[in-house]
Parts: structure tokens; sequence; C-alpha cells
């Protein structure tokens, strides 16, 4: 995984590096899973029936920014996970670009969440202190977080804070 979780004033941000932008939406989803993932219900997910579909994700409120769409596909993860109990295990994603904006279609596994016990509540995704950029070759990045590694381009990254 390449998602770092750190501290900030009573909340916790996430820091996300993929070479693409649409293995940065994968490892987004992934890594806010795993921050609220208690331990012990690890084992549990690997033992449960996995079920498929297509998810559809949008950000109407500007529909041509990466940032506000990633922003977006992490709500959707939450979304699903507490109103239709669907605990995302593997995405394979795409962007698509049209006159409508950006849209992510992603062919996803996902097991039903009812019994997985989580170790931490997530209440919003926000925008504070958000980044969402694609670094070039030779760039480097700095983690920003002494538990986040630096980051050396090509690539996307992310930085995210939650409202917990």
């Amino acid at each position: 995984m390449s998602a770092w979780i750190f501290p900030t004033t009573a909340d916790a941000g996430m820091r996300v590096y993929a070479p693409d932008f649409p293995s940065l939406l994968v490892e987004g989803a992934l890594g806010i899973q795993a921050y609220l993932l208690a331990p012990a219900a690890e084992p549990f997910i690997q033992r449960r029936p996995r079920h498929s579909g297509e998810w559809r994700v949008r950000s109407k409120h500007s529909p041509h920014d990466h940032a506000m769409l990633f922003v977006t596909w992490l709500e959707e993860i939450l979304y699903r996970n507490e109103v239709h109990q669907q605990w995302l295990t593997e995405a394979h994603v795409r962007v698509e670009n049209n006159a409508n904006g950006l849209e992510i279609v992603g062919q996803i596994s996902w097991i039903d969440s009812t019994d997985i016990e989580r170790e931490i509540e997530i209440k919003a995704v926000t925008t504070h202190e958000l980044t969402v950029s694609e670094a070039a070759s030779g760039e480097q990045v700095s983690g920003g977080h002494e538990s986040v590694p630096d980051f050396l381009g090509p690539g996307w990254y992310a930085n995210v804070v939650f409202d917990i």
C-alpha cells in the first residue's frame, strides 16, 4: 500500500503516492479503509464471500477538478461502508473525461461490512490541506511529516485530511 496516515490538530491526514491518477484513487480507497479497520478484523475480511459491481463517481461541485474527484471518491467509499455495508476489497478504475467532467468508472469487489470491526470513525473527508498533483520525472515531493516518506516523481500524490 502507498498511503500513510499522519496526525493533525484534532484530525488525521493521509498522504498517498501512485504512478498514475487511477492508481492514486485505488491507493486512497485502500488507505482510508486500512485506517478505519480494527487490527483484529483483517483475518475476518479474508474469509468473507466477495461481491462485484461497477461503481461510477463524479464530482458535482467541480466536475473537471482531479482534487475534488479524489475527495468525492473517498466520500463514496465511506458512504458505501456506512449506508450500504459495502467494504471495498479490490478495485480496478479508469477515469473518463467528457463534456460533463471527470468520472471514475470502477470494477469493484466488495464484502458485506455489517460485522467488520472498525477502529475509528471518519466523520468527513475535508478539503483542508488538500493537494492532488502530478510530480514530474525526477521531482522530489517532501513527505511533510515524520512518518511519511518523500516521493520521487514521476507519479501522482495526494494529501487529504479527515474529520474524526
